[in-house]
C-alpha cells in the first residue's frame, strides 16, 4: 500500500532528488483533469495495489482517449510493444449505457461492449495489404479504444468504489464534454505492474509519461532532476 504520508516513501524520493507538488485531493484532481485534456500521460500510484487482471485506478496511466495519437504514443513510447494494442477506457457508470449496449455496469474491466453506431465512424477504404495502417484507422470519437469491431474492454467507474477516479473523470469531461479515458496498467512490457514507490518512480523516468502521481505528491518529467535508466540515474 502506498500510504501519502509514509516516511519511508520520503525517504526512497530523497534517494533520486526528486521533485514534486503536494496538494490536496480536490486540488489535485483539477490539475490533472486540464493535463490529460491537453493529451499529457499521468501514471497514478495511490493506496493498496489491486488484486486481479486489469488495473483498476490505483496502479494505471491515465491518456486521452479521444486523441487520435494516443494509442500509438502509449503503445511505442510507454509500454514498449507494438503500435496496434488495443487499450481500454474508464468510463463514469453512469453514462455507460449511452455510448455502449450495456445493461449492467462492468466494474472489473473484464467484459466488452459494442458501441452504438451514431458513434461509429466508418473508415476510408485503403488499398494496402499492411495490416497496421488498417488496423489503427479512426473507427470513433474515441479512437484510443475503440477496436476494429467496435468494442471497448469497459471498466465502469462509480463514486462509491472509486472516489479520486470517479471526480477525475467529472472534472475531465467538465473540459472536454466526456467522462472516458485510456486505462492502461502502470508497467511496461515484460515487467509486472508496479508495486511500490521504487517501481512507480523508475518506470516513470524510463518512459515517456509526462507526470506522475503518488499518493496526493505531483511530478513532472521536466522538474525532475536525473534522468533514470535501469536502476541507475544519469544527470542531464
Amino acid at each position: 500500500e502506498i500510504k501519502d504520508d509514509e516516511a519511508s516513501d520520503d525517504i526512497c524520493l530523497k534517494k533520486y532528488e526528486a521533485v514534486y507538488k503536494k496538494m490536496p485531493e480536490n486540488q489535485l484532481i483539477k490539475t490533472l483533469a486540464k493535463l490529460l485534456s491537453k493529451n499529457k500521460v499521468v501514471a497514478v500510484a495511490r493506496n493498496r495495489a489491486e488484486f486481479g487482471p486489469r488495473a483498476l485506478g490505483n496502479r494505471s496511466i491515465l491518456a486521452s482517449a479521444i486523441d487520435p495519437k494516443m494509442q500509438r504514443k502509449l503503445n511505442l513510447k510507454i509500454k514498449k510493444r507494438e503500435s496496434f494494442r488495443p487499450f481500454a477506457p474508464i468510463i463514469l457508470d453512469y453514462e455507460a449505457s449511452q455510448y455502449y449496449h450495456i445493461r449492467k455496469p462492468s466494474i472489473y474491466m473484464l467484459k466488452t461492449y459494442l458501441l452504438k453506431k451514431k458513434y461509429r465512424i466508418t473508415p476510408p477504404y485503403l488499398q494496402t495489404n499492411n495490416i497496421i495502417d488498417i488496423v489503427n484507422q479512426k473507427r470513433s470519437f474515441i479512437p484510443a479504444v475503440t477496436h476494429v469491431d467496435y468494442t471497448s474492454r469497459l471498466q465502469c467507474v462509480c463514486k462509491e468504489r472509486n472516489p479520486f477516479l470517479y471526480n477525475l473523470l467529472e472534472e475531465y469531461k467538465k473540459i472536454t464534454g466526456f467522462g472516458i479515458l485510456v486505462n492502461t496498467s502502470f508497467n511496461v512490457r515484460g515487467e509486472p505492474i508496479v508495486n511500490n514507490v521504487d517501481d512507480a518512480y523508475l518506470c516513470f523516468m524510463n518512459t515517456d509519461i509526462d507526470y506522475l502521481v503518488i499518493g496526493n505528491r505531483l511530478f513532472a518529467k521536466k522538474d525532475q532532476k536525473y534522468q533514470v535508466k535501469e536502476d541507475k540515474f544519469e544527470q542531464d
